[in-house]
């Protein structure tokens, strides 16, 4: 039997015929996950709206400069709250995104983060580090004046170790109250 030749063209063929396979089986993956991960996405959102809002009746989910925001209103139509996702791109790891909630005062109701690449163990601790009783709580605050961490002056405890992270977080939730600003006041 004879062997096949090591020549340009059969080299070029082999991959080719490789390129097109693989192409078509992460074609077919995609297409397979994308519905699974777009679900997921949304139902991560979801949950976050509700725990960053008070009990609502009825939401209306609203885009304000590009910005996806969720109104939330009472059983008599009354708007009571606002969640604004959010985010910056000074995090330690890059970007850091969260979901806000504003009671109709601006006065913040809760948080999520939705999103993070920070170092496990310092910058993630900021699902935790924020939240109401902790050491950094910025529940209840308003941020009319912006928020910044304590080193630069401002009045929230940054996580210990990890003040880029605590300053990205604080742009973040600054971020999504200037969008509240703009659509928060029915």
């Amino acid at each position: 039997m004879k062997k096949a030749q090591s020549t340009l063209i059969n080299m070029l063929l082999s991959l080719t015929v490789i390129s097109v396979v693989a192409a078509g089986a992460l074609a077919l993956v995609s297409a397979v996950t994308a519905e699974p991960i777009a679900q997921a996405q949304k139902a991560k959102k979801e949950a976050a709206v509700k725990a960053v809002l008070p009990a609502f009746d009825r939401i209306e989910e609203v885009t304000i400069d590009g910005v996806a925001c969720t109104k939330a209103y009472n059983a008599e139509g009354t708007m009571i709250g606002m969640a604004v996702e959010s985010g910056s791109e000074k995090g330690f790891g890059g970007h850091l995104g969260v979901m806000v909630g504003f009671d109709t005062e601006g006065c913040i109701t809760g948080y999520r983060v939705l999103e993070t690449a920070e170092t496990p163990g310092l910058g993630a601790k900021a699902g935790e580090w924020f939240q109401q009783g902790n050491k950094g709580d910025i529940i209840g605050k308003n941020p009319a004046n912006p928020l910044s961490v304590k080193k630069d002056g401002g009045d929230v405890d940054a996580i210990s170790g990890s003040t880029i992270t605590s300053r990205a977080f604080c742009e973040a939730i600054n971020n999504a109250y200037q969008i509240f600003q703009k659509g928060g006041n029915e």
